[in-house]
Formats: structure tokens, C-alpha cells, sequence
């Protein structure tokens, strides 16, 4: 296995610094921990890397992590994401990551790409990674070149109350479609979804008509999802094309959701929005993504970029 300061020796730096926490959390004013970091993203959609692959848990806490992703006074990203080890034989790693705000999701699509790059840069020479989430097993594949990386994203979850949202369900298998829902003065059609993590799914004529800054709190927030949820606003642009924004839960509005892309999916062939069968084109404010929910195994399959941006050193 390849270590992770040979990995920052011999990896290209577009930028190299270091920089103190001035965070107003912390009452230090040089802060002791050394962290040793790479910067990454998938469609704008940015993460700090940490290689903990000889630790059981993150280095860093909730706390120190929220003032890396702090894009004044840190390095900036979404979110800081933990390359561990895994808690059994049946994986190769285990991945654990901290929103931008300090709260902990159980999973990120675009993270899971830009993990298994990393994974990749650091010398774990692997077609593929079995990766232990919150979420469960999730199993990105390296395509190679210009594919990007495909991630068996596994089953969604329909049954609202396991999403969780407390909403009346009026779907099969117990799911929630198109229900009625009012947030911020104004009545939506939602759908909920889980790809292990919550999703509110709403089908609009124009997503830039959507006031992102407040409908997207007013919905991530809602009593209705009691685990608070991640928010996409969807517009149909054709049987194989869908256009999205998100607001993400922990997060606010993002250039990219991994697991949005494939819980809106999911919700726009239940929906009857869009016909089962095939990739799906999902363009985000940062690129495209293509999901498939393949229906001889009812998985979903996400494949899309994810990019070295830096690497560096910093202290919290």
C-alpha cells in the first residue's frame, strides 16, 4: 500500500500553503493540529480529502472540519471527507464525511467519486472499491480516461416513512408521489426518496424560476422530514434529460448532487415525469451526470468526473 506521504511527494501541486485557522469556534490563536489534505471535486461539487486509512475514525471532528470548509478563513469545500479503514473484511475502506455546516450525511455521490480518485492517486491500484458509508455497501468502478468513475449506488429506499418523511404515503410500496406539501408560503408536489440519505424531489416548469435561497431552507427544514432533507428541484427537458438544482441538506445550494441526480431518477419514472429504461442525462449547474435505474436488479447506477484540484498542508 502505497503511503500517503509518498503519494504528496510524487502527485503534481497546482497549490501548496499553509494557513491558520482563524475560525471563531476556536479560541486559539495558533492552532497544533497538522493536517495534510487534497482538494478535490466532482462537478463543482468540492471536498477535502483526508488519508485516515490506518484509523478506525476521522482525525479531525465536526467542528475542526466545518472551519476547513470555511471558504474564507479555510481551505473551502462542501464538505472534508475521511479515507478509513475498514471495519471488516468484506470492504476495502470506509468513508466517513462532514458537511460544510459540521453535521455528518451518510453518504455523497460526487464525494464517492472523488474518494475513490483518491484512493486511486494514492496508489490503490483497484478496478474497483467496496466501500463501507452510513449509507451501506457502495462500490465505485474506475472507468478510465474520459468514462469518470461509475458507482453502483445500490436499491433506493420508497417507503416514505424509512426515507424518513411523515407525509401520508399514496404510492406503491408505501411511497410518498407527488404529495402535497406547504413550505415558505407556497404549496409543492413532493416526492421522497432515499438513496441512504433523505431527498425531496419537486417537478417544476423552470428551475430558474425557483427561489433556491429561501425555498430550499424552508423544505430542508420541514417537520415533514424529520431527519431534515436534501431539496432538487427538477425540470423535464426530455424522455432521457432532466435539468436540476439542489439545495443540500448540511450544505445549501451546490453546483452538484451525486445522490440527488439518482433519487430524482427515481422519482421522475415513478412519477410517470420520464419512461424507465436507460442512461438518464441530469444536468446540474456543474455538468452532467448519467443515472440508470436498471430494473433487473432494481440498483442505480451513477457514473461522472471527479478532479485532483490541490493538495497542501494546513493546521486547525
Amino acid at each position: 500500500m502505497a503511503t500517503a506521504s509518498a503519494w504528496m511527494n510524487n502527485m503534481p501541486i497546482r497549490n501548496h500553503f499553509h494557513s491558520i485557522n482563524k475560525s471563531t469556534k476556536n479560541s486559539n490563536l495558533f492552532s497544533t493540529k497538522e493536517v495534510e489534505f487534497a482538494k478535490y471535486h466532482g462537478l463543482g461539487n468540492d471536498f477535502i480529502l483526508i488519508d485516515d486509512r490506518d484509523k478506525a475514525t476521522p482525525s479531525l471532528t465536526s467542528s475542526e472540519s466545518e472551519s476547513l470548509c470555511n471558504r474564507n478563513f479555510g481551505i473551502g469545500g462542501d464538505g472534508v471527507i475521511f479515507a478509513l479503514k475498514p471495519p471488516s473484511e468484506e470492504y476495502d475502506f470506509a468513508m466517513r464525511i462532514y458537511n460544510s455546516d459540521g453535521s455528518e450525511p451518510e453518504m455523497c455521490g460526487n464525494g464517492i467519486r472523488c474518494y475513490a480518485k483518491f484512493l486511486e492517486d494514492l496508489g490503490e491500484g483497484k478496478e474497483e472499491f467496496k466501500i463501507h458509508t452510513l449509507a451501506g455497501l457502495i462500490i465505485p468502478v474506475m472507468k478510465g480516461g474520459d468514462k469518470g468513475i461509475a458507482v453502483d449506488m445500490g436499491e433506493p429506499i420508497l417507503s416514505g416513512p424509512d426515507v424518513p418523511c411523515t407525509l401520508d404515503v399514496n404510492g406503491e410500496d408505501n411511497s410518498i408521489v407527488e404529495q402535497t406539501l406547504t413550505a415558505n408560503g407556497k404549496e409543492w408536489k413532493v416526492n421522497a426518496v432515499s438513496m441512504g440519505n433523505p431527498h425531496c424531489i419537486i417537478f417544476v416548469d423552470d428551475v430558474e424560476a425557483v427561489d433556491l435561497s429561501t425555498d430550499g431552507p424552508a423544505l430542508e427544514c420541514h417537520p415533514s422530514f424529520p431527519a431534515k432533507t436534501n431539496v432538487e428541484f427538477v425540470q423535464v427537458a426530455a424522455d432521457n434529460h432532466l435539468i436540476m438544482k439542489v439545495w443540500e441538506r448540511g450544505a445549501g445550494p451546490t453546483l452538484a448532487c451525486g445522490t440527488g441526480t439518482c433519487a430524482l431518477v427515481v422519482a421522475a419514472i415513478r412519477a410517470g415525469k420520464i419512461p424507465r429504461g436507460g442512461e438518464v442525462r441530469v444536468t446540474l449547474p456543474g455538468g452532467d451526470l448519467y443515472i440508470e435505474w436498471r430494473e433487473e436488479n432494481n440498483k442505480v447506477y451513477m457514473t461522472g468526473p471527479a478532479e485532483f484540484v490541490f493538495k497542501g498542508n494546513t493546521s486547525v
